[in-house]
């Protein structure tokens, strides 16, 4: 029998131990936790094109739970995903191969990066002509901006020898804050820029520009982003803007309070 406790009172009490937590379950067909599960809007068999798309997958993006490469993989026939920080000799049996080639970063200003293409004129070169009959080669980087700045960096000595740098048609610009996926009404994942898109978007957009049925492999990939987009902003909370972006923001705002008020006074 326990010995009474000091000061008086029963004796003492022992609660039992909380339960183990329970592993959330996941879909064997996507690998996606049960409650977001994509397999009905995945397509099955999933959609063939000429270009054979290559993905970069930084390590620690590999981890991130709203990362799109996975569902993008299970999506296109012809994909291959890399794990890894730079492409180099010996990593990609079809690189190595030297195929025409392009792969997907926006120019920056601020470095001596190499000279880029837009869509457009990817489109008026000869360099899909030049791909056939195997089709062209889309290389896409997936990390998160400052680690895929740093990925292109070290693969672009290697990239030289084959590929073309390749950038979308839309304004890209360092000084802009960047949109989420969609813009939604509950943000998923700030963008760091003005122009830029996730992986799984930009790879739509460029197959969309090379492919010969590229509006319909679009339509069906950016279905799926959505659907990835509106399952997720029911259990994540909104992501709160980034520091930096807030004082550019307010930094921009005040110059055009400034700049109101001068012309008010000059009137």
């Amino acid at each position: 029998m326990d010995p009474p406790r000091e000061g008086g009172g029963g004796p003492a009490i022992r609660l039992p131990a909380p339960p183990p937590p329970q592993p959330r379950r996941v879909c064997p067909g996507c690998d996606r936790p049960a409650r977001v599960c994509l397999c009905r809007v995945i397509p099955s068999p999933p959609i063939p094109t000429a270009a054979r798309v290559v993905v970069l997958h930084h390590p620690h993006e590999s981890r991130h739970k709203l990362s799109t490469v996975p569902v993008l993989s299970r999506c296109l026939l012809n994909s291959t995903v890399l794990l890894h920080r730079k492409l180099r000799p010996g990593l990609s049996p079809l690189l190595d191969r030297f195929p025409p080639s392009i792969y997907l970063f926006p120019p920056s200003p601020s470095s001596s990066s190499s000279p880029s293409l837009t869509l457009s004129q990817l489109r008026a070169s000869d360099l899909l002509r030049r791909a056939e009959p195997e089709g062209l080669v889309v290389i896409a980087f997936d990390a998160t901006w400052k680690h895929a700045r740093e990925m292109v960096s070290a693969s672009e000595e290697y990239l030289s020898r084959f590929a073309v740098r390749v950038c979308l048609d839309s304004d890209y610009d360092e000084s802009v804050d960047g949109g989420s996926i969609y813009d939604s009404e509950l943000l998923l994942r700030k963008e760091p820029y003005g122009g830029c898109v996730s992986t799984m978007e930009a790879v739509a957009r460029v197959l969309r520009a090379v492919e010969t049925n590229g509006e319909e492999v679009e339509r069906r990939l950016i279905g799926v982003l959505k659907e990835m987009v509106r399952l997720q902003a029911s259990f994540l909370k909104p992501v709160k803007p980034r520091n930096k972006l807030l004082k550019k923001g307010k930094q921009r705002a005040m110059t055009e309070e400034n700049g109101a008020g001068a012309v008010a006074g000059a009137e």
